[in-house]
């Protein structure tokens, strides 16, 4: 693999006259963590055994200070039998758009199997060569046996494409015929036990050193319904090193920009009904997104939350999706005589039209954007930051940056921040100190994004629910709103916490304060939340939010 460099904005042999805004601005982040230089240096590809990843995140309260990588694990391209785009085509935007980490996750399917998969491996080095100061990683999307799909991915090393093709050809509820519509898709007590095999699988592959990491993530969990709670409880408890969460928000953020795709179009193209495979619980509501959040994030006190307050990390994440890019004038080349998809297992290199072309995604970075805390820049870095859940996301570069940590009241320590645990005894006063970095430039629509309030929402930890198949956290709710209107530059909240007889957890949120409303489990819970837009009049330039991953209290006597 040729030789990884730091991205521009963290690399001091580059004249600060040489970035542009986006990079001035992380530069400067980068500096105030203290790690601008010598201090931020360049990691290996190599995984963190799980013995130290765990001596990394305990109870101490002195997380070290990180950098925000920001990335997206959902990219599509020509392996891909419906999207369109070249390798070069993403990375390049993806680069234009400030992404320092991007993971190409192709759908399976046959061709993929036999033929695509080492193809893309092919790509996928040559694009590391060609844009070192990026971090590609190689994924799969998988359809995951009796549920959804999902983004697994390898850390770079000789074994990344071969465990994604073995994986492939053996757990793939697709090419097993086990998904929605198959013949097979009615035996759920079989596949449902495939699927945690097939979890169970990627784990043993990481024990043994076959690869060095490997994470997967669930996407679009509530697009189908299909994603139950109780499925995703056993993907989780199967092995939560390599389940690591899902997508809070999906890709498609454009599909219903007003006048584009009709009438019906909903943000995330969650336009599907309940069908004979879709969880019986979940509401109507639940295929709508909030705030282009899937309904499982935007809830509080919903799925997510009930998971939560089980007192284990499950991330969310943010991503494009990228398949076809709302008002990308390319189109698909056309096959050879004789060719398809199965028979190459890549697509035709596309075509430009000059005339815009169907889609509903943004490109890499150009809208959402997942935000990684790291101490090294490198593949192993990513991986670990996701795993221990040092992570927040937004849409529309709604911040520039955002700094949590929660620390015991007067402690001169650094806290503990993002997917981490405090330790306190009943009574305790903590401090949850919530810095800043408002937008400091247009965002890609030309719009200088303002942050409107931060709400603190705040759950009660009761441990493993007796019914697994529960969305609901019924201790959870906002507890504290801070209006910032108005305000810019970085500047930092400090929010009081008193530790009551119960573990709890915290976790963020904000917005753009345009679209807000009573949350869908009310008032009290949630007084200002995320809405649903109007079918086929969803701007999602003009409803931005950001989220946060928890970070738990544990009480002890």
């Amino acid at each position: 693999m040729t030789e990884q460099q730091l991205p521009v904005w963290a690399d001091p042999s580059v004249s600060p006259a040489a970035l542009d805004a986006q990079g001035v601005s992380r530069r400067e982040l980068l500096r105030r963590a203290g790690l601008f230089g010598a201090a931020f240096t360049l990691g290996g590809v190599a995984a963190a055994t799980p013995a130290a990843a765990a001596a990394g995140r305990g109870f101490g309260g002195e997380d070290p200070r990180l950098a925000y990588l920001v990335g997206d694990h959902h990219v599509h391209s020509v392996y891909s039998h419906d999207a369109k785009y070249t390798f070069s085509q993403q990375a390049r935007a993806a680069a234009r758009y400030g992404l320092d980490w991007m993971v190409f996750n192709e759908h399976a399917n046959f061709g993929h199997a036999s033929f695509g998969a080492a193809l893309e491996h092919q790509e996928i080095l040559k694009a590391r060569a060609e844009n070192p100061r990026q971090l590609i990683f190689q994924g799969l999307e998988w359809y995951i046996p009796a549920a959804e799909h999902g983004t697994v991915f390898a850390a770079p090393g000789p074994h990344e494409a071969d465990l994604l093709t073995r994986f492939e050809l053996a757990y793939d509820g697709k090419l097993l015929g086990y998904t929605e519509g198959a013949a097979g898709a009615a035996d759920t007590a079989r596949n449902e036990a495939h699927a945690v095999q097939a979890i169970r699988w990627l784990a043993e592959q990481r024990r043994t050193g076959y690869v060095d990491d490997v994470l997967v993530l669930a996407n679009h969990p509530l697009r189908l319904g299909i994603d139950s709670p109780h499925e995703m409880r056993s993907w989780r408890d199967a092995a939560p090193e390599i389940m690591i969460g899902m997508e809070g928000a999906p890709g498609a953020q454009g599909a219903a920009i007003p006048g584009w795709r009709g009438a019906t179009s909903i943000r995330g193209e969650y336009e599907n009904k309940p069908s004979a495979q879709s969880h019986a619980g979940y509401p109507a509501d639940a295929y709508r997104t909030y705030g282009g959040f899937d309904w499982a994030t935007a809830t509080v006190g919903g799925l997510w939350d009930s998971m939560l307050a089980e007192g284990r990390l499950f991330s969310v994440t943010t991503n494009s999706d990228n398949h076809r890019t709302v008002f990308d004038t390319w189109k698909n080349g056309d096959w050879p005589a004789g060719q398809n998809f199965d028979t190459t297992g890549r697509l035709p290199d596309p075509v430009d039209t000059d005339t815009p072309q169907p889609g509903s995604d943004f490109w890499p970075g150009q809208f959402s954007r997942t935000h990684v805390g790291v101490t090294r820049y490198g593949y192993r870095a990513v991986m670990t930051g996701l795993r221990e859940g040092r992570v927040w996301l937004d849409h529309g570069h709604l911040l520039d940056g955002l700094e949590v940590r929660l620390r015991r009241e007067h402690s001169g320590g650094r806290g503990v921040t993002l997917g981490g645990r405090l330790r306190v005894r009943k009574g305790e006063r903590l401090t949850l100190d919530i810095t800043v970095t408002t937008a400091s430039r247009p965002n890609p629509q030309g719009i200088l994004p303002e942050l409107a309030h931060v709400d603190v929402i705040r759950g009660a930890v009761r441990g493993a629910v007796s019914d697994r198949d529960t969305w609901r956290a019924p201790d959870t709710r906002v507890a504290h709103t801070t209006d910032v209107s108005g305000r810019t530059g970085t500047y930092t909240l400090r929010v009081p916490l008193t530790v009551g007889d119960e573990s709890f957890y915290v976790r963020l949120r904000g917005s753009d304060g345009n679209h807000n409303a009573p949350g869908y489990l009310g008032t009290s819970i949630d007084p200002h939340g995320p809405i649903p837009h109007t079918p086929g009049n969803g701007d999602p330039w003009t409803d931005t939010w950001f989220y946060s991953n928890p970070i738990f209290i544990d009480t002890v006597n």
